[in-house]
Order: C-alpha cells, then sequence, then structure tokens
C-alpha cells in the first residue's frame, strides 16, 4: 500500500478567509466533525459488539462494502477497551465522498468529479497554532514507557505479514534541501513496541526526502497520523508536484487552512486536530521483513522484504482514539476505489483541457478496476482522429500516466460512469482489428500482480480501446435506439401511479430523426 493517484498541479494559491475566527478545539478532532456530519446523513453505522482487530473486522468490511454501505465505527475493539476504528471512510458512497471535499451530495459521479477537479485547482497555506491546543497531545508518551501496540492496529488479510497500523495514515517528511513538507500515505507494519515499517515504492516523495537526509550522514525525521480527516487521507494518496505540499491543497479544498503545530523532536509541522500522532526517526541500513500486505489490486503485494522501520521516540494520542483504517480489496471493498477513481478523472479531464482537446464530455476512472487501472472519456467526436488522439494523450498525461492499462474513448452518447453502457459501446461500435492500440514500455507498479518476473514490474504495457463510431462512416452509422422524449416525460410523470417506488431512470438521449425513412 504506497498510494500516489496523479492529481495533476498548476494550482492557484488562494488567501486565507479573513476574520477567521480562533478556536479552542482541544476537546475535538477534524473526524470528531466528519463523523457527526455523516451520522446526521444516516452513512455512519456504529458496532458496539466486541470485534477482533485481527482479520474480523476487516472481514465485515469487505462483506458490508460489496454493496452500497455505510462507514463503520467499530466501538468495542477486543484487547483494546477505550479505543476505536473506523473503517469504509468513503467506501463506495458517493455521497461520503462529496462530504470528504466538502459539497453536498450530488446525483452523478461526473459532477462529483468536476466538483473535485475545481477545488484541486487552488492551494491555500496553513496556520500555525499552539502546541497546547492539539487533541493529540491529551496524552504525551515518551521513551521506553512507549508501546505503539496499545492501539487496535489490524491484520486484514489471511496472509498479511503482521499487523498495520498505518493504512488510513498520513505520513509526515521534510525535504532538507527545500524544506518542503510531504503528506504521503504508505502502509506500517508494528515491529515491535517501539519499531514500526514504513514502506515506499521507488520514487515516492517519502522515501526520495528520507534517502536525501540519509546522505547528508543524518536520520530522516519523520511522523505519521491516524484518525485523521479523510480529506488528509485523500490528499496524501494523491501525487501532487513534488515542490509543494499536501497541506496546502488540503486547505484549498476545504476552503480554510489546515492547523498546525510545529514539533519540538523532529521539527516537522503536525496536523493539530488528528487523533494519534507518532514521531521518530528513519536510520540507514535499519530494515526488517515487513509485508506481504493485501494490496489495492486484491492481490498480496510483494513477499516480505527489506524495509526500512521508524524508531518511535515520542506518542501522541487523544483520550479514547479512533484509528482510521482503509481495507485494500478487489472490488467495491476497496476503500480508495472510489475517490481514486473521482482524482485520477479529474486529473485527466484537466490534463486534456490544458492541452487544448476539444469536446471532451467526461472522464471515469472505473472504481471496481482497481481504482485506476481502467479510464473511459466521452468525446463529442469533432475531427478526423480527434478519438484516437484522446486516447494517446489520456493515457500518457501527467494524471493517467501511472499504472492504468485500459484506456476506452466512447461518443458523447455514452455515459462514461455506466459500465453497462460502455460495454455495449465496445461490443457495437469498436472493431478489434483497427480499434485497439497497444503502448509498451510504460510506467507502471511494482504491485501489479500480472508482471512476472516481478523485477520488469517498473514497465508495463497499456491497451488503447476505441469504441466511438467510425470517424470516416459516422453520418451512414446505423442509428441506435433512442426513446421518444415527449413519451419518456409522460412515463415519468405516471412513476408513481405505475406502482414503482423512487424516481425514474435519468435519460438523456432521445430520438431526434422524426420518420422512419431517417433510418439509413
Amino acid at each position: 500500500m504506497d498510494m500516489g493517484v496523479k492529481a495533476g498541479g498548476n494550482a492557484t494559491t488562494i488567501e486565507q478567509p479573513k476574520n477567521r475566527p480562533s478556536s479552542d478545539r482541544r476537546n475535538s478532532s477534524d473526524l470528531d466533525l466528519w463523523l457527526e456530519k455523516a451520522e446526521a446523513m444516516g452513512e455512519l453505522k456504529r458496532i458496539t459488539a466486541e470485534v477482533s482487530p485481527d482479520l474480523e473486522a476487516a472481514h465485515i468490511t469487505y462483506l458490508v462494502g460489496l454493496e452500497k454501505s455505510p462507514a463503520l465505527l467499530f466501538e468495542n475493539i477486543k484487547g483494546h477497551p477505550g479505543h476505536k476504528a473506523l473503517y469504509n471512510m468513503i467506501g463506495c458512497n458517493l455521497s461520503r465522498f462529496c462530504l470528504m471535499i466538502g459539497e453536498e451530495p450530488v446525483d452523478h459521479p461526473l459532477k462529483a468529479v468536476q466538483l473535485l477537479q475545481k477545488k484541486l485547482g487552488r492551494k491555500m497555506a496553513p496556520v500555525e497554532v499552539p502546541a497546547a491546543s492539539a487533541i493529540c497531545n491529551q496524552n504525551i508518551v515518551e521513551g521506553d514507557k512507549i508501546d505503539i501496540r496499545m492501539f487496535p492496529a489490524q491484520r486484514m488479510w489471511p496472509l498479511d505479514g503482521g499487523m498495520y497500523l498505518g493504512t488510513a495514515d498520513s505520513v509526515i517528511t521534510k525535504d532538507p534541501d527545500t524544506g518542503r513538507i510531504n503528506v504521503g500515505t504508505y502502509r506500517m507494519m508494528i515491529k515491535g513496541p517501539r519499531e514500526i515499517g514504513v514502506y515506499t515504492s521507488p520514487g515516492k516523495d517519502g522515501g526520495n526526502d528520507r534517502d536525501k537526509w540519509w546522505k547528508m550522514g543524518k536520520p530522516a525525521p519523520i511522523a505519521a497520523a491516524y484518525g485523521i480527516d479523510p480529506l488528509l487521507f485523500l490528499v496524501g494518496a494523491s501525487s501532487l508536484p513534488k515542490t509543494e505540499s499536501e497541506y496546502e491543497y488540503y486547505s484549498g479544498i476545504k476552503g480554510s487552512p489546515i492547523e498546525l503545530f510545529t514539533s519540538d523532536l523532529t521539527g516537522l509541522p503536525l496536523p493539530a486536530h488528528a487523533e494519534i500522532i507518532i514521531e521518530g526517526h528513519l536510520y540507514p541500513d535499519e530494515t526488517f521483513a515487513e509485508g506481504p500486505f493485501g494490496e489495492f489490486t486484491g492481490y498480496y503485494g510483494r513477499p516480505s522484504g527489506a524495509t526500512p522501520y521508524m524508531r518511535v521516540e515520542r506518542v501522541r494520542y487523544r483520550n479514547n482514539p479512533t484509528l482510521t483504517c482503509a481495507l485494500m480489496a478487489d472490488g467495491p471493498s476497496n476503500e480508495c476505489g472510489l475517490f481514486w477513481a473521482a482524482l485520477r478523472s479529474a486529473g485527466i479531464w484537466a490534463d486534456l483541457q490544458k492541452l487544448g482537446v476539444p469536446g471532451i464530455q467526461g472522464v471515469w476512472s472505473i472504481p471496481e478496476a482497481a481504482g485506476w487501472g481502467m479510464t473511459v472519456v466521452s468525446i463529442k467526436q469533432m475531427y478526423a482522429g480527434h478519438a484516437p488522439q484522446v486516447m494517446a494523450l489520456a493515457a500518457q498525461c501527467t494524471a493517467g500516466a501511472y499504472f492504468g492499462k485500459y484506456v476506452i474513448v466512447v461518443d458523447d452518447d455514452i455515459d462514461p460512469s455506466n459500465v453497462g453502457q460502455v460495454l455495449w459501446a465496445m461490443a457495437t461500435r469498436s472493431r478489434p482489428a483497427q480499434s485497439i492500440d497497444i503502448l509498451r514500455e510504460t510506467w507502471s507498479t511494482f504491485l501489479d500482480p500480472s508482471l512476472n518476473p516481478p523485477e520488469i514490474r517498473p514497465w508495463g504495457s497499456k491497451a488503447l480501446i476505441n469504441a466511438c463510431m467510425d470517424y470516416k462512416h459516422i453520418k451512414s452509422f446505423s442509428p441506435r435506439t433512442k426513446l421518444d422524449k415527449k413519451m419518456y416525460d409522460n412515463v415519468v410523470a405516471r412513476w408513481s401511479e405505475l406502482g414503482f417506488e423512487g424516481k425514474a431512470p435519468v435519460i438523456t438521449v432521445f430520438e431526434d430523426k422524426t420518420s422512419a425513412k431517417d433510418v439509413t
């Protein structure tokens, strides 16, 4: 679990709200506020029965997450009285995704993508607050008194190498050359009472920061926060420009600055309203056999291998803290499927707009396809070569280059977020011999189980599938069947009278011809 969905760049810095009220929130976390809103929406289920952190909580989450489901707050963790664990923060639920980015619920995934795309285009500087106002400083433990096993670390899959404290986390590091603060999401397996692994794939910012400190002959300062605002998890799981801090993007999306305090141990700015923070240093040549770990692909990641670990020197936590957990899984139970899909979609859509490509109607990365393994772009074809151009650019733009294996382009009468419509377009409009191109030696991930032997995994390939009507013959392409707008409106108006519950399905494509003679 080493997250990093590309989200584009070129964000505009906006000013902090004027006359921002000061608040003493030493008894209230960002997660508290989010949970309160989620519960008011009917999107939180409190589980009071005793549940084990060893497989049981994750298995419950997997089964519940196969369908649209609430966030799960386990309030009675076996062996950890007074501690809670939160799973399925977002899951496959569009309403909670909107809550995470500070928006009212929307009725269509592409609307959420457009909202996120807009918000990713702005940054705001964080603000410094006194350490005394930080909720995580209600309890501070140092030295030999530390035992991070007090927290309900989870084992999620039967073959996981150990108990993982860090899944839905924010790991804070610093570039010693520039001072840039990075917030990333990395898997963290407990080694001992004062030691915890920090797994980063090659090239990730947290690992790069660590290596720079080591080249200077110094241990790398590091901190990890849990019990966090889901939005902080989202930006930590995004690959933002390497010269900029995720704290600024968090503040920009939220519309108010994140409150930080500076640690006198590591010198790192820490989120004041996280519920748990551990701090320490990474030392050269100190590794242990970390993993394997059930990953977002639905397969175990790399076998157990040498991984650096943090020597934990300070633990901060609120009274009765909640550990945020992210289940990596196949299908809709993958905690990151929906928000990775939205991040990737927003990034590719923005990149295509920056490149000046016209006619883009929507972009959707299918959540069930490991979040970002398959992307669909809907276009209004405007010229010869338009669809192939979009395929190539969507596959290799900044937001789309990493890992994604399939890029499918469809016409503007196809909803890219509707898998059924996309498959129909592929089956009726693509011509396999002419419509599929392959890009080779593309940027891949060490977590892709299909690439073997494992040493080839930095390099992958992409299939580009043109599921649009053949532009050369688009005027004579067989007309598709469409509903009559007047009759559709009539049926919608009578929906409850006809004995159906809820609302009729929304249809946006209607017949525009008036005579059977128009069918060619």
